[in-house]
């Protein structure tokens, strides 16, 4: 089966790329299950229930967080209540949901779930540990696992790699907004890529207007960010996963502009 994972939707723009694009890809690559990372869909800060209703419409499985699922109060209530918006595993007593088995269109069953990165990043519980334990719910059901590590340190990021070859089908960094080119398969049949990248604006400092993130950088006084309009692309991940065994064939990076 090919399971799409889509890098950070950013802001209005991000929305409007998945809107446009979507229907295109699933046709070309014969999507049968969709993940996007969703959490600055809101203006470039978090996601609202409204904007996650609005993705979930376009075919989106599940959509995927980090650190920034707080950012909108009125996501609290939301997420408590649908299973398709995870937030980081590794989050102690947060509510919602973070590793969930989903029914894919050929009903074959995928689980999927986020975990959130320490290094540089808010000290949760272990991610590693966090995951051993949420593997043992989601392998009693399925042989396909989808892991979003949502950090930054690539270091970190390998290292879950190597941690979960041969236990998920894939790990699929995000959180940095810049795609990496280092899509592969680990010996044991585990997809692997550092960040899947971002998807909105690319004329643009990882979405921000880049003359305020300059600025910022310059004199280091406090500048409100503004998600940038231009160059609006897709980034990407498409997985061909043997759906009886979860080991992975092939994995491939996209970028689409709009």
């Amino acid at each position: 089966m090919k399971i799409l994972f889509i890098g950070d939707i950013i802001g209005q723009g991000g929305r409007d790329v998945i809107k446009e694009l979507l229907p295109e890809i699933f046709r070309d690559h014969q999507i049968d299950f969709c993940i996007a990372n969703g959490e600055n869909a809101a203006a470039g800060l978090g996601i609202t229930p409204q904007i996650a209703q609005e993705l979930l419409q376009y075919k989106i499985d599940v959509l995927t967080s980090g650190n920034h699922i707080w950012d909108k109060k009125e996501i609290l209530n939301y997420i408590s209540t649908e299973k398709r918006l995870l937030r980081p595993a590794n989050y102690p007593n947060a509510p919602g949901h973070s590793a969930e088995v989903y029914l894919s269109a050929t009903g074959t069953k995928v689980g999927v779930m986020n975990l959130s990165g320490r290094i540089f990043m808010a000290p949760l519980d272990c991610p590693f540990r966090t995951a051993s334990n949420k593997l043992q719910e989601l392998q009693k059901e399925c042989n396909i696992i989808i892991v979003d590590f949502h950090a930054e340190a690539t270091s970190e990021k390998q290292a879950m790699g190597w941690y979960l070859d041969g236990e998920v089908s894939a790990v699929i960094g995000t959180h940095t907004h810049v795609q990496t080119a280092d899509n592969t398969i680990l010996p044991k049949g585990t997809a692997y890529m550092t960040d899947a990248g971002m998807t909105g604006p690319f004329d643009s400092v990882i979405g921000i207007e880049k003359d305020i993130a300059i600025q910022k950088f310059i004199t280091q006084m406090p500048h409100k960010f503004q998600v940038a309009k231009r160059d609006l692309r897709l980034n990407g991940v498409v997985i061909d996963v043997d759906s009886n065994t979860g080991t992975v064939r092939k994995i491939q990076r996209l970028q689409i502009s709009m």
